[in-house]
Parts: structure tokens; C-alpha cells; sequence
């Protein structure tokens, strides 16, 4: 994680969204006024979409849960798919 002022935060803008893109840094940009921000990539930014999507469902997050443990346990059974010609 980086830390910056806001007046650094401008002058290097392209810097800092090429850091946070190719890097996967997040970027804090701090302003005197409070009410800081954060600079991510938007890959970044839909990983953690994705995340609080899949845990909004109880249900379904216990159940992704309990299908890795079954993974890490060797409880897995491999199949081949096979194509249909329509």
C-alpha cells in the first residue's frame, strides 16, 4: 500500500494508475480536508465486487466453503465432457 498526498496524487496521476494497474498496489490519496481516497485497478475493484456478491449469500458461500474443504480432503471425483453435436 502507498500513501500519498493529494497535490503528489495529481502531479504523478498517470504513475500512481500505472502502479495500481500493473502492480496491484493499492494507492491511499490523503487530503487535509479528511475524507481520503483509494486509487485500485478496476481488475482489483471486481475481485472485491465478485467477493461481497458471492458472501451475500449465506447459503451459497457456506456451500463454496464446504466444496473446498472436500478439495483439500481429495473428496473430488474427475468426469470428461462430452460434446453434442446439435
Amino acid at each position: 500500500m502507498i500513501a500519498t498526498n493529494y497535490t503528489n496524487a495529481r502531479q504523478n496521476f498517470k504513475e500512481y494508475c500505472d502502479i495500481a494497474n500493473n502492480d496491484f498496489e493499492t494507492i491511499i490519496v490523503t487530503r487535509k480536508s479528511g475524507g481520503n481516497v483509494v486509487i485500485i485497478s478496476e481488475e482489483e475493484y471486481n475481485n472485491i465486487m465478485e467477493n461481497i456478491f458471492v458472501r451475500k449469500n449465506i447459503d451459497s458461500y457456506n456451500e463454496l466453503l464446504e466444496s473446498i474443504e472436500q478439495i483439500k480432503e481429495g473428496k473430488i471425483v474427475m468426469k470428461e465432457l462430452i460434446e453434442i453435436d446439435l
